[in-house]
């Protein structure tokens, strides 16, 4: 009963591993190429290998190697230091981006003439 409890917990610890790495994966080939060169986090397609090799890596091996346990790093360094500054540069929706007021006209806010 213990170890079947166990080896749910891992498979449910592999599949949110495997979940992390598409999402940076994904994430990362809608990303414009320039943003990656401006923020110096390295290239697009720098990127795409890593988070790409750690995907499949986490299909492949089970979660308690070596490997998938890179992989996992690569896409947490990719979701904590990269995609927010590669985000912030291309003006990434999403909340508290950089979207102005429907009230924003090409010079600023427009206050109604006051």
């Amino acid at each position: 009963m213990l170890m079947n409890g166990f080896a749910g917990f891992m498979g449910l610890l592999q599949l949110a591993v495997i979940a992390l790495a598409a999402f940076a994966l994904i994430d990362a080939v809608f990303r414009r190429e320039d943003a990656f060169r401006a923020t110096d986090k390295q290239t697009k397609v720098f990127w795409l290998i890593i988070l790409g090799v750690a995907f499949v890596v986490s299909l492949l091996f089970p979660i308690l190697s070596f490997l998938p346990i890179i992989g996992l790093i690569a896409s947490i360094v990719y979701i904590v230091d990269v995609r927010p500054a590669v985000r912030q540069i291309s003006g990434g929706g999403g909340r508290g981006g950089n979207r102005g007021s429907s009230s924003d006209g090409p010079y600023g806010p427009y206050n109604g003439g006051r």
